[in-house]
């Protein structure tokens, strides 16, 4: 309980119902086993009683309970977050957890054993967790439940998706390019049943997956590996393919998703048969050039931020909802400004909906 720890402006908890530790944004489970065991205490008393806690406020804190199944969830924060914003911060640390494990397997274990430590299960994924953490302080997206886009002129969009339709194998679901972390293009089968929806956290949970794991294992050549949607299907893994198409800039990230864990050489083909399309087309040269706007280039005086997502989208099961902002200039350049900035949005509720002409 060092001062150091202390000082951090939000902490996060993962636990089981048995009070096993599972998860610290900061510090060891270990040394927070105590605490911890208040916490579970806490959410024991109030059941007892027929009731679910929810929040605790304090003048300086607010504490966040989330019981999702057999796991229990808890911030700490001295941000101007509510509670409402600090709860689906907690959803989202569940769901990522249910794509490394499906929540058919979480259930599962805990039914089979209540003192389960679910450390083994996520031994190494601790870096995705805290990477989703991170990026929810200071990325838009998942305060706007909606995806990114890396701004491109529609004819080049529309040569990238049709190389993409054409690469595909029988249990092929999605691909997905991606560049400095937004959203190029996505491809959906047809034969994908029409009421299954893909949505944005799907999404944003699967790209924290490679940024965190950039540095190392998805970077290292083609990589395979399971990863559940949650929210299109939280039972079930679907099978990934990644792999960048520009070693070693590593810029443009190819994603494939299969129904079958056999079809790992099926997708390579698909991929090869991509690389070799863009090549012959040039069709990556755009996407390379592509500039991010600032402020400025909207030319209205005073502005120096914006976040616009669109409010009249249909909601049809293949449109994702979008949103765009400028780059993040002066005075948002530091990691701290462009954490301030969202805390600013989010405790001010600064958003107007704005109609076009």
């Amino acid at each position: 309980m060092s001062d150091s720890w202390r000082q951090h402006r939000k902490h996060v908890f993962v636990l089981s119902e048995a009070g096993k530790p599972i998860y610290s944004r900061f510090g060891s489970e270990e040394a927070l086993s105590s605490t911890i065991g208040v916490m579970m205490a806490l959410v024991s008393f109030i059941q007892a009683g027929g009731n679910t806690i929810k929040s605790i406020f304090s003048d300086e804190r607010t504490i966040v309970f989330l019981q999702k199944g057999p796991l229990v969830f808890v911030s700490v924060s001295t941000t101007r977050q509510s509670k409402q914003q600090l709860r689906s911060e907690l959803l989202h640390v569940y769901h990522q957890i249910v794509s490394l494990l499906t929540q058919a397997c979480i259930n599962r274990i805990f039914e089979h054993s209540k003192n389960y430590d679910l450390r083994r299960l996520l031994f190494g994924s601790e870096k995705v967790l805290d990477s989703l953490l991170d990026v929810m302080d200071s990325e838009p997206s998942f305060m706007l439940s909606a995806v990114q886009c890396l701004p491109l002129a529609s004819s080049s969009r529309d040569v990238l998706s049709r190389i993409l339709q054409k690469a595909i194998t029988p249990n092929f679901v999605f691909s997905i390019l991606i560049a400095h972390n937004l959203l190029v293009s996505i491809v959906q089968e047809k034969m994908v049943v029409e009421d299954a929806r893909l949505k944005p956290t799907d999404l944003h949970l699967l790209f924290n997956l490679i940024r965190a794991s950039s540095t190392s294992a998805f970077q290292a050549g083609e990589k395979w590996t399971p990863v559940c949607l949650p929210l299109f299907n939280h039972d079930c893994y679907f099978y990934a393919y990644v792999s960048y198409l520009d070693p070693p800039e590593f810029r443009f990230c190819l994603i494939l998703l299969s129904t079958d864990r056999e079809e790992f050489y099926a997708l390579a083909e698909c991929k090869k048969k991509i690389e070799e399309a863009v090549t012959s087309q040039n069709a990556l040269q755009c996407v390379a050039n592509t500039q991010s706007y600032g402020v400025d280039n909207i030319g209205v005086a005073n502005l120096r931020h914006f976040l616009y997502k669109p409010s009249d989208v249909s909601d049809h099961h293949r449109q994702l909802p979008q949103f765009t902002c400028p780059e993040m200039e002066m005075p948002y350049r530091s990691h701290e400004e462009r954490i301030h900035l969202l805390d600013l949005y989010r405790s001010t509720g600064g958003f107007t909906v704005c109609h076009g002409p």
